[in-house]
């Protein structure tokens, strides 16, 4: 039995499960990454150690430094899980738009928190904007760093284990890739470490119907937490990308909601956007192809919204 010497050590490797009743029979095979297995029961987990020991490598945090960073709750979560442990400071910018639950979350973890007011609670690019100012300035103070995720190319590297997982997990029988764009950071690592084994492997990318800026509409507000910024992300690569698919609020939710009742798996909206878009890939390809996707968080991060308020 393998004991990790810290929290951060118990990050990764991850459950890879199949959908078997939302699938409908016609579709292809359909596998979700349980990324709510982490420390903090998100994916947020993986680029939160690599952005940390990134900066501890080329000496942009210092020991007894401070940490910095404008975030809607998961990242802040696994931010302050990794600052625990390791020591550090941490200063979370965030908005009333986000969860109460993943506010608590962070400050249970010891994140010091700065609120950012939103526009009647909904996800805006004028809010990220607004975070990421705040952000800024708190950054500069001297002992800060921010870690800017928005921005940051650690994180990349970070996720490039999750493609291997699900590579050596599939045994190589993956033939398309689904997941939706927040930072940009997952889907980049993620697709880079998969096309490395197979360059043909299809990846789709997801973002809100009611934000379309990737596929070259107007920013908008939204409700899925975590994802569609209003703006095209640093991190973007239209590159690894061969689709484009859009998933609405109303979609998502539904989504998130079939699966804890008919799969028993508990996740959060951004999770349901994944599965609407994968479910579409599966329609299109033959039945013995193989969709994966992953499910982004732990549902738990959302009993105190309305996604399972009487469902």
């Amino acid at each position: 039995m393998h004991i990790a010497s810290n929290i951060i050590q118990a990050i990764g490797n991850t459950p890879l499960v199949q959908l078997r009743k939302v699938v409908p029979p016609d579709h292809s095979r359909v596998l979700v990454k349980l990324e709510g297995a982490n420390p903090t029961g998100s994916m947020k987990d993986r680029m939160a150690k690599a952005m940390i020991e990134g900066a501890e490598a080329d000496g942009r945090l210092q020991p007894g430094g401070t940490v910095v960073e404008s975030t809607g709750g998961s990242t802040g979560a696994s931010l302050a899980m990794v600052c625990a442990a390791k020591g550090y400071r941490l200063r979370i910018v965030t908005s009333d738009a986000f969860s109460p639950g993943k506010r608590d979350h962070m400050r249970a973890l010891g994140a010091e928190l700065t609120l950012v007011s939103s526009y009647n609670g909904s996800f805006t690019r004028e809010l990220f904007v607004t975070m990421n100012e705040v952000a800024r300035q708190m950054g500069e103070e001297p002992g800060s760093y921010w870690t800017h995720q928005m921005n940051n190319e650690d994180q990349v590297a970070g996720y490039h284990a999750l493609g291997d997982e699900i590579w050596a997990q599939t045994g190589g029988q993956i033939d398309a890739f689904v997941h939706v764009v927040g930072t940009g950071g997952s889907i980049r690592g993620s697709s880079t470490a998969l096309r490395r084994y197979d360059s043909k492997l299809r990846v789709v990318a997801v973002e809100p119907a009611e934000s379309p800026v990737l596929s070259g509409g107007e920013p908008g507000a939204h409700g899925i937490e975590g994802i569609g910024a209003g703006y095209i992300v640093p991190l973007w690569d239209p590159i690894l990308v061969d689709d484009i698919l859009t998933v609405s609020t109303d979609e998502a939710k539904e989504m998130a909601q079939r699966l804890a009742r008919e799969e028993g798996i508990f996740a959060g909206i951004s999770s349901g956007a994944n599965i609407v878009a994968a479910l579409r890939v599966a329609e299109q390809l033959p039945q013995v192809a193989t969709v994966v996707t992953l499910l982004i968080d732990s549902g738990l991060k959302y009993l105190s919204t309305d996604l399972y308020k009487e469902t």
